[in-house]
């Protein structure tokens, strides 16, 4: 058996460790100036007018609702078919979360079951970019104007995605051409990593400020917001925030990795189409559709197969050195969910998808004969669960 092919792989260079070597000898390893400078490589990455770091994809989420004023008596709207994250964040601000349906041929949010689904104290919608296609943020955003409330894109997994509006206009995800806000995560299995890390991204300046704070226990320098100056030392807290911090160090490694995002995306795309030809015609394979105008990061390869087959499919993808996977768990299903009220939760598209959703191996160091072997391992185990 050839080796063990991992859903995901991070990829880590020479020029990568030269970097991060560097920063660590360093005068400063953390709170110095390489957050700034990987800040704004991010802000010209994605066309937004700011950027802020954290430590997290999570303390991003945490950070954007909380700029978002999410809290008590307010409430948020996301797709299930997310990680946990997405949902808890709200939480953490004392605020509500509902969870709207799904399209399961693509696992993105239905914008009007958004909609529906909305109660009286919703201020928030949160599209999440599944996979790394572009959820339908365009309809979200018409939709959050006519009922006052805000968008904050889960871009988690979609740096360097781009989508189409309707007037052809094309826009990079997080240049926040239709949101508030868009958070980003660079976990290892993610199109570029810091290690942990993550970041949010806005066009507002007042936001900006607010974020910057959140992430240093809510305390602010700047002289123009401060009420005192009673010395180059002083600092005052504003807000309850948290160490949210980036480290300079990890900062070097993001804008190293940073510099070759576009080529790595390029070459998901490339992994993606060779799996959409191979497994054209293969009888109950189902890929995810690509949703008209998204040109995706291709974070995930997700297929559709039998959902009363799907464990054994899996178990043999992995008895074979397969590395599948499933992206996700419907978040009501928790038992953390269900034992504050969801237990009864529906969602006709969610649960189609999540019975029969697989996640296959895609990272950029995959070759042609890394997708033969997996489509050839999963095409057998098709035909053999068909036939028996």
């Amino acid at each position: 058996m050839s080796g063990f092919l991992p859903y995901g792989r991070h990829q880590i260079s020479d020029a990568d460790i030269a970097a991060v070597t560097e920063a660590l000898r360093a005068s400063h390893i953390t709170q110095g100036p390489l957050v700034d400078r990987f800040e704004q490589a991010l802000a010209e990455f994605t066309g937004a007018e700011y950027a802020v770091a954290f430590n997290s994809g999570t303390a991003a989420l945490h950070a954007a609702y909380a700029a978002a004023e999410i809290g008590p008596g307010r409430s948020v709207v996301t797709s299930p078919i997310t990680f946990v994250a997405t949902a808890n964040a709200s939480l953490y601000l004392g605020g509500r979360v509902g969870f709207a349906d799904i399209d399961p041929s693509t696992g993105l949010i239905d914008p009007d079951s958004a909609d529906d689904r909305a109660e009286a104290d919703t201020a928030l919608v949160v599209p999440v970019h599944f996979g790394g296609e572009v959820a339908p943020v365009e309809a979200l955003s018409a939709i959050a104007q006519a009922r006052g409330w805000v968008v904050i894109e889960d871009a988690a997994h979609a740096i360097g995605a781009r989508y189409k509006a309707a007037d052809g206009q094309e826009y990079r995800v997080g240049e926040c051409a239709h949101s508030l806000m868009c958070c980003f995560s660079f976990h290892p299995v993610k199109q570029m990593t810091t290690g942990e890390g993550g970041a949010v991204t806005t066009n507002d300046p007042a936001l900006y400020r607010r974020l910057k704070r959140f992430r240093t226990h809510g305390i602010t320098r700047e002289p123009s917001e401060l009420g005192a100056a009673e010395g180059p030392w002083y600092y005052e807290q504003h807000e309850l925030g948290f160490n949210y911090r980036l480290t300079d160090f990890q900062s070097a490694l993001g804008i190293s990795q940073l510099a070759r995002l576009p080529e790595w995306v390029e070459r998901r795309r490339t992994v993606a189409n060779w799996y959409e030809a191979r497994l054209e015609g293969l009888e109950g394979v189902t890929p995810l559709r690509r949703p008209t105008g998204s040109k995706g990061a291709h974070h995930l390869f997700v297929v559709r197969v039998p959902a009363d087959r799907r464990r054994r499919i899996y178990d043999e993808l992995v008895r074979q050195g397969i590395g599948a996977n499933v992206h996700y768990i419907p978040v009501y299903h928790q038992p953390f969910y269900r034992q504050r009220g969801f237990g009864r939760t529906a969602l006709p598209g969610a649960e189609a998808y999540y019975e029969s959703a697989l996640t296959l191996p895609l990272f950029p160091a995959m070759t042609e004969a890394d997708v033969d072997r997996v489509v050839t391992i999963l095409a057998s185990a098709v035909r053999t669960e068909t036939v028996s």
